[in-house]
């Protein structure tokens, strides 16, 4: 077995790497009553200051595979402005990336009669990737010390929003990789682009439904996925309670799923706690007990709705 674990561990390398360098890896995180993380657009949409926690652990039970922790904060600046920051750390084997995004948010009323608003935002990122080699116990003698690389990069996102319904788009990464500092089979397009849209329907005063879908493409493979995501809410003045299942697919392949599984959070006064579960549905499954995820979450300093467009 500890064999079988090191071979799946160098394929899990080998296969993310690329993928991981400058990428921050989505999961469930956004469905967490947060998506100012996959977007800056979403940055002060609320009436308060929100932060959030998260940490992920993927595929359990397979020795160093993919872990991940995250701090997130947005708030509003003024009647129509936001700013987010986003830190991370991910680890993926002998990989690890530390970085930060810092955001900022316009938000722009078309219709405040038809609750019709355009959110335009900016992101700065800073990464440092890092390879290991203390860690590669012999694999390859030519790599004799830590290789690490500082990069900079920009996301671009504009949010609409039309009563319950809501679709964004964003283009993550949008300077090329120097490629100078290394071979020439690395990928230099690190653009990836996302698209996140769902309507909530309210049934009664106190319970909501909300579908909604989640889509990636990666430039610089053509890899694309997509998430379909319910979830279920019952609200109780300013406490909520939710419960769902999210479905992610290659977008060839969508009777195949690469992840399903639930997920359930509930809000207590100023307090917030989330926590998601993910079945791999592929040959790891018989060797890891899923990925599981935990947010933590705090709403404070509630402020008075001075605009609309940012409610």
């Amino acid at each position: 077995m500890k064999k079988f674990n090191l071979f799946i561990l160098m394929c899990l390398v080998g296969m993310f790497s690329k993928a991981q360098e400058l990428s921050i890896p989505t999961y469930t995180q956004y469905l967490a009553d947060n998506p100012f993380i996959m977007a800056p657009s979403y940055a002060g949409i609320g009436e308060n200051i929100k932060v959030r926690v998260n940490g992920l652990t993927q595929w359990v039970g397979i020795k160093d595979a993919p872990d991940n922790q995250s701090f997130s904060g947005d708030m509003r600046v003024g009647k129509r402005s936001g700013v987010g920051v986003f830190i991370y750390n991910d680890k993926n084997g002998y990989t690890n990336q530390f970085g930060a995004k810092f955001s900022y948010a316009h938000h722009l009323t078309f219709n405040a009669d038809t609750d019709s608003y355009l959110s335009l935002g900016l992101s700065y990122n800073i990464n440092t990737f890092r390879l290991d080699y203390q860690e590669f116990d012999g694999f390859d003698s030519s790599v004799t010390d830590d290789r690490k690389t500082l990069n900079h990069n920009f996301d671009v996102s504009a949010l609409y929003r039309l009563k319950e319904f809501y679709i964004s788009f964003n283009i993550n990464n949008l300077l090329n990789k120097d490629l100078k500092i290394y071979s020439t089979n690395e990928p230099g397009r690190l653009r990836h682009y996302q698209v996140y849209t769902g309507y909530t329907f309210k049934k009664r005063k106190d319970f909501e439904i909300e579908p909604s879908a989640f889509i990636q493409y990666f430039e610089s493979d053509g890899r694309s996925t997509t998430d379909l995501n319910i979830k279920f809410r019952k609200v109780d003045r300013e406490n909520y309670y939710w419960a769902g299942v999210s479905y992610r697919f290659l977008n060839d392949q969508p009777l195949n799923p690469l992840n399903l599984g639930p997920m359930a959070g509930i809000k207590l006064n100023k307090l917030y706690f989330a926590y998601s579960y993910q079945v791999t549905i592929n040959d790891f499954f018989g060797y890891n007990s899923g990925t599981h995820m935990i947010t933590l979450g705090l709403d404070i300093f509630q402020g008075p709705g001075e605009c609309s467009c940012t409610l």
